[in-house]
């Protein structure tokens, strides 16, 4: 099965830079802001509980997509309802921002599935790399039976894939 113009789930994409591990931490929201993963691999600084940092990043996503689409120079039409995820290549996007202590790299699926990615901030276009991860959460999570759409994601095999593959991100 293909998504975002991928055939299979591996080879893995070319790592984005050569200095080690760089990824800091990693969101999964469902379409309706539910937070179905989240995983930390280098955040020594912890300033919120979960459910009070969950809410700030998508509430934040939210923010950053609502002003891309306003800001939109290129469409003279009504902009439409923001909640709804657009197809890859449809309308303006946001990709990622960065600051001088990290760099957000976010993706979003058809399906409304967002994935966040913090990594440090001199880490290159990481795209390809979200794609990557989202072709795993079909694999392993949409595909299993015992799944239940909309609740946290406990998959053993999924969260070990993921971690192998982050570990071998620049």
């Amino acid at each position: 099965m293909q998504f975002f113009g991928s055939s299979e789930i591996s080879p893995s994409p070319p790592v984005p830079t050569a200095s080690g591990n760089n990824a800091h931490m990693m969101y999964v929201f469902n379409r309706n802001g539910v937070c179905l993963l989240y995983r930390e691999w280098n955040r020594p600084l912890r300033t919120l509980d979960s459910n009070q940092d969950h809410k700030l990043m998508f509430g934040l996503l939210f923010s950053l997509k609502s002003l891309t689409a306003k800001m939109d120079p290129s469409s003279s039409v009504e902009k439409g309802n923001l909640g709804v995820p657009q197809l890859p290549g449809q309308g303006c996007s946001f990709h990622s921002f960065r600051t001088n202590t990290y760099k957000l790299s976010f993706m979003e699926s058809p399906s409304g599935i967002k994935i966040i990615l913090v990594t440090h901030p001199k880490a290159s276009d990481l795209r390809e790399s979200l794609k990557y991860i989202y072709n795993l959460y079909v694999e392993y999570v949409v595909k299993n039976p015992l799944y239940t759409p909309g609740t946290p994601i406990k998959s053993e095999l999924f969260n070990t894939t993921l971690d192998q593959y982050v570990r071998g991100l620049g």
